[in-house]
């Protein structure tokens, strides 16, 4: 595990104004309460950001009508997932994980709003396809 405020300037940013936001608003609240006030805390920081960004699916060489639409896009390389669950588990993990791989980005961060804490893990995807997985 490594120090994210050394090891990754951009995402100790990112996880400074989930944190809060998580600080201002507690758990209770649906995903996309979280969405909006993490957009203006972004905007508050200076964090650029793009949310809801369409990526196609390809299965077999052709492109699926369904699509994914990531959270947040910061910094123009890191993908931010957002939930408010009562804990993560493996699910949330694999869906960040193909992400990652819809997106061609290798850092990805998946922040739970949903237990008393503000949870989060950091998700580097490696050019050979390995996941490294920390608590952030």
């Amino acid at each position: 595990m490594t120090n994210l405020t050394q090891a990754d300037p951009r995402t100790y940013a990112i996880i400074g104004a989930a944190m809060e936001v998580h600080r201002q608003l507690g758990c209770g609240f649906l995903e996309p309460v979280y969405q909006e006030a993490l957009g203006m805390e972004f905007l508050t920081r200076s964090i650029p950001y793009n949310a809801q960004h369409r990526y196609t699916i390809s299965y077999k060489g052709k492109v699926l009508e369904s699509y994914y639409r990531p959270d947040f896009i910061c910094f123009d390389s890191v993908v931010v997932e957002l939930k408010a669950l009562s804990r993560l588990s493996s699910v949330e993990e694999s869906q960040i994980i193909n992400y990652l791989r819809v997106t061609h980005y290798q850092t990805g961060l998946l922040l739970n709003f949903g237990s008393h804490s503000l949870e989060k893990r950091r998700f580097i995807l490696s050019d050979a396809g390995q996941v490294d997985r920390s608590s952030a």
